[in-house]
């Protein structure tokens, strides 16, 4: 299966061959993860992929979109899931969320954020293709809960998301590690505390289904209080 191009140029002459562009953004996969972002040069990009700087640039103007282009390949963020259950639905999310973040060196980010900072269209590049994906995945789970009743339906859904989401950013950019699987359920358990119409209920009803659905032998994780 070809990657998926993320550069939004317009292809200009004869068309380009999607699996160069597939070389090129597996080669820079390669060597963010071997050397990180301040050490990854086009060149080097260009040896792995088997073709030249000038190839690079008629598909990406520089080292920036280049990287994010090949970093939103690895982010893409699927459909989130619909149990019925929030506390499995939100822990899912963000396990997936968290599996798509701990593909990427948390230096990469952190230098990545560097360069696009200063420059607005670079930073709303680097917003749509690291935050805003599973943002809205998790935006998704947080309406289907308040609309079923397990979340109030007066808190502030955008600050929640918020809390959900910097949970996993702010330890990206800013901390040595990811987020761990542990610190991701407690955290969920702690903001859920102040926000579910009845925390409690939701716990029971996690491991109602967590009785219901695990297969003998299973790995499935319960939530717990």
């Amino acid at each position: 299966m070809s990657i998926p191009h993320h550069s939004g140029e317009t292809a200009v002459g004869r068309p380009r061959d999607p699996q160069l562009d597939d070389a090129i953004l597996r080669a820079t996969l390669a060597v963010l993860d071997e050397t990180g972002y301040a050490k990854l040069s086009l060149e080097e990009v260009a040896r792995r992929a088997g073709t030249t700087r000038p190839a690079i640039y008629r598909r990406w103007p520089g080292r920036v979109p280049l990287v994010l282009a090949a970093i939103a390949v690895r982010l893409a963020v699927p459909t989130p899931p619909d149990t019925g259950c929030t506390l499995c639905d939100l822990g899912e999310g963000l396990n997936v969320f968290l599996a798509a973040y701990r593909t990427i060196r948390p230096d990469v980010l952190i230098a990545l954020y560097a360069d696009c900072a200063t420059d607005p269209e670079l930073r709303g590049r680097y917003m749509s293709t690291v935050v805003e994906p599973p943002r809205q995945a998790v935006g998704c789970t947080i309406d289907r809960a308040i609309g079923r009743g397990d979340l109030r339906a007066d808190l502030d859904r955008e600050m929640l998301l918020d809390m959900v989401s910097s949970l996993v950013h702010y330890r990206a950019l800013f901390g040595r590690l990811h987020l761990t699987d542990t610190e991701a359920e407690e955290a969920i358990e702690t903001l859920l505390r102040g926000a579910a119409v009845d925390y409690e209920a939701l716990v029971e009803h996690s491991e109602a289904m967590e009785l219901e659905h695990t297969a003998p032998g299973g790995s499935h994780t319960a939530h717990h209080t």
